[in-house]
């Protein structure tokens, strides 16, 4: 295509007509302009999941109180199904016990799985790390 043939645009003569300094202004306006609505959207996919994760949260704790009372009833039935061999007083002793078991073995496993817990040391490391990043270095000799 030669000179001749080509017909300036609008577009083009108002980018030949505008400064340097008006069209770095203008893509940080565009830029600042696109990060505030990228905050938005996260704001509201946040408060959406948020929402979700809370309706989870309450459902599974109707679980475990279902639960519990499975567990309580089962008890019982135990308790009184024992009573019927050894006495009342003995069977909800043996129960007790029984519970006294899971008890203690759950409370033990809870207790290493907390003592394995690391934290964040990927994120540990690398926050460490942006302070000398951000130094300038000097050149090696």
């Amino acid at each position: 295509m030669t000179e001749s043939e080509f017909t300036p645009t609008p577009a083009h003569a108002k980018a030949e007509s505008t400064s340097l300094g008006d069209l770095l202004g203008e893509v940080t306006q565009d830029l600042s302009t696109l990060i505030r609505q990228e905050v938005e959207l996260a704001k509201v996919e946040l408060k959406q999941s948020a929402t979700r994760a809370g309706r989870g949260a309450g459902m599974f704790a109707g679980a475990g109180v279902a639960g519990h009372f499975v567990l309580l009833f089962l008890s019982l039935a135990l308790w009184y199904a024992l009573g019927e061999l050894i006495g009342l007083g003995w069977s909800a002793v043996v129960v007790a016990v029984l519970w006294a078991i899971v008890a203690a073995v759950l409370a033990s496993k809870g207790r290493s799985d907390l003592k394995a817990v690391k934290g964040m040391p990927q994120t540990a490391e690398t926050i460490q790390e942006i302070p000398q990043t951000l130094k300038p270095r000097e050149e090696q000799r």
